[in-house]
C-alpha cells in the first residue's frame, strides 16, 4: 500500500497523483489517498506556503512548467489561486468504492490543473460527482459535522505521521514528500534505498552549534 495525503490547492500533489499509478502498479501496490487540508498543516508547522511567498510564487510557476514537462502532465493554471478547497475535500473523504473515489479525484484535479473551470463552485463539483457515480445526497453528505471531522482526522494523521506538507507518500513506514520524491519512492519499493540508517541516526543526534533567530511575521 501506498498513501498520499493530498490537497486540490497543491499543483504538486496533482503532479504526484497523476504519475503514481505507474509506480504502483510497478510494485504491484494499492494507492491509498487521503485528502487533507494542506493549510492546516502549515498551520501546525508555523509555516507558509510557497504561493504566499512573493518570491517563491514568482518561481512557482516556471518550476511547475518544467516538472510538468518532464513528466508528460499537462498543466493549466486554474481561475484563481489560492482557493479554498475545503468543500471538494469534503466530499472526497466521504466513504465511497475506492473505484470511484479514484475517479472522483481524477476529475477534481483536472478541473483544477488540466484546463478545467476550477472546484470553487459547488454546482461544478456537483456535476463531477455526478459524472463519476456519487448518489445524489453526497453534496450534502460531505457537509455533516461527521464528515467534517472525518477530514480533520485525516489532516491531523497526517500531521501526526510527519507530514510538513503535501504530497506526502508513505510506503512501508518510510515518508516521501513532493512530486519530486516518486523516482526515490520508485526506488524505495524496488529495493533500492540508499539511505544509510545509521548516518541518518547520527545527523538527528547532531548537537546545534548555531540557531537563527526566528523572523517576527506581520
Amino acid at each position: 500500500m501506498i498513501r498520499i495525503y493530498f490537497d486540490y490547492i497543491s499543483p504538486y500533489s496533482y503532479l504526484a497523483w497523476v504519475k503514481l499509478a505507474e509506480i504502483a502498479a510497478r510494485h504491484r501496490r494499492a494507492v491509498e489517498p487521503v485528502p487533507v487540508l494542506f493549510a492546516a498543516i502549515l498551520d501546525a508547522r508555523g509555516a507558509r506556503g510557497p504561493a504566499e511567498e512573493p518570491a517563491r510564487r514568482a518561481y512557482l510557476i516556471k518550476d511547475l512548467l518544467r516538472r510538468a514537462h518532464d513528466l508528460g502532465v499537462p498543466l493549466e493554471l486554474p481561475p484563481a489561486h489560492p482557493f479554498n478547497p475545503l468543500f471538494p475535500l469534503r466530499l472526497t473523504s466521504l466513504p465511497m468504492p475506492s473505484e470511484i473515489r479514484h475517479a472522483l479525484i481524477d476529475h477534481l484535479f483536472a478541473a483544477t490543473w488540466a484546463g478545467g473551470a476550477g472546484i470553487t463552485d459547488k454546482k461544478l463539483v456537483g456535476r463531477i460527482a455526478h459524472e463519476v457515480g456519487l448518489p445524489d445526497g453526497a453534496l450534502a453528505d460531505a457537509e455533516t459535522p461527521e464528515n467534517k471531522a472525518r477530514l480533520k482526522a485525516a489532516t491531523d494523521e497526517a500531521i501526526a505521521a510527519g507530514a510538513f506538507g503535501v504530497p506526502t507518500m508513505i510506503a512501508d513506514g518510510e515518508m516521501f514528500f513532493g512530486s519530486d520524491s516518486l523516482p526515490h519512492l520508485d526506488r524505495f519499493l524496488a529495493g533500492g534505498d540508499p539511505v544509510d540508517e545509521d548516518l541518518v541516526q547520527r545527523w538527528m543526534s547532531l548537537p546545534a552549534a548555531s540557531q537563527r533567530p526566528q523572523a517576527t511575521r506581520t
